[in-house]
């Protein structure tokens, strides 16, 4: 017997596994590039990451006696961002116990993939950041800016918060335009997914193509951001100049693309509305720049998104969906 419903009637071929299976796919140049820039204890850390995904997800779903989807690459895509979320030289072990809490806790404790309020690697982080502090704040400098092989703050955003802009610059040959470049493409240290805005970037232009996600996160997210930086000052060395903080560095810099087109966007833990998405949008960009100029720690995006999670459901109460048919 045939059952029907009222128009209209919408055909999609979406599913979970096309849309996370194609993150994967847009996230993959960025960690490839990573494995260049940072040599094969990062293809290390990635691999244990993304196993210690799969198989807590199987093991959990298997005692709940649910079915069993790791097949569907959500757990895949958990695991990557945790590992891009991580300092390139940190011990194995430490990642391994970030993802295991994201994906036990932030997860499945309230109850599996489209129930969880926060974004599972990013809590992994969270708790890695309060568990282990020196180890994850402390980087391999890579290609012109390096000057030693491992300090706690050499990132361009750990500089600019101990020493001002000025000597941020300097570390680059006193050219802005090589900082711009080195963020750019790539050749300043990190966490493992920012080696390269430009990379990013594409992954986010290929899930747009594939409407996986829509531009008004990432793009608001970037652009509030941006003008934050540059009408309130981003260089603490100078803190009452207006209109002179650089916008590009912040929205180069740090987490901000890796954060506004591949965490932001999770479509779990963002609004469903144009409208809320917006909101949640401008709300991370502003967290975010708080943080970044008058924190403690230099970078802000993962809380940043974190905080803004927490509100969604009122977001969406607020801002809902326009129902089809009705003014």
């Amino acid at each position: 017997m045939l059952f029907t419903s009222s128009a209209p009637h919408i055909r999609t071929d979406d599913s979970i596994p096309k849309i996370m299976w194609g993150v994967v796919i847009a996230l993959s140049p960025t960690c490839l590039y990573s494995f260049f820039v940072f040599g094969w204890h990062s293809v290390l850390l990635m691999a244990t990451c993304i196993a210690t995904a799969v198989i807590t997800e199987a093991v959990i779903q298997k005692m709940r006696g649910v079915t069993v989807s790791v097949n569907d690459g959500s757990a895949v895509v958990m695991g990557m961002l945790v590992c891009c979320n991580i300092p390139p030289e940190i011990n194995w072990w430490i990642p391994v116990i970030g993802t295991f809490v994201g994906m036990a806790i932030a997860k499945h404790c309230f109850g599996g993939l489209g129930f969880n309020i926060f974004n599972p690697a990013l809590i992994g982080r969270a708790f890695l950041l309060a568990a282990y502090p020196k180890d994850m704040t402390t980087w391999t400098i890579v290609g012109k800016a390096a000057q030693v092989d491992a300090t706690t703050t050499a990132t361009p955003l750990g500089m600019l918060k101990e020493h001002g802009m000025d000597a941020l610059i300097a570390q680059f040959g006193g050219s802005q335009f090589a900082l711009y470049k080195g963020l750019f493409i790539g050749n300043v240290g990190g966490c493992i997914g920012e080696a390269s805005a430009l990379l990013i970037l594409l992954g986010g232009i290929y899930m747009l193509y594939k409407k996986i996600i829509t531009w008004h996160i990432p793009v608001y997210y970037l652009v509030t951001l941006a003008l934050f930086t540059f009408v309130l000052g981003g260089d603490p060395a100078k803190p009452f100049s207006l209109f002179s903080g650089d916008g590009l560095f912040a929205i180069l810099s740090g987490g901000a693309m890796i954060g506004a087109w591949f965490m932001a966007t999770d479509m779990v833990t963002s609004p469903i509305a144009k409208k809320g998405q917006i909101i949640f949008a401008i709300g991370c960009g502003i967290i975010t720049y708080v943080i970044r100029r008058y924190g403690g720690y230099p970078e802000g995006v993962s809380y940043s998104i974190l905080l803004m999670n927490a509100v969604v459901p009122m977001i969406d109460r607020y801002f809902p969906n326009k129902v089809f048919g009705t003014k």
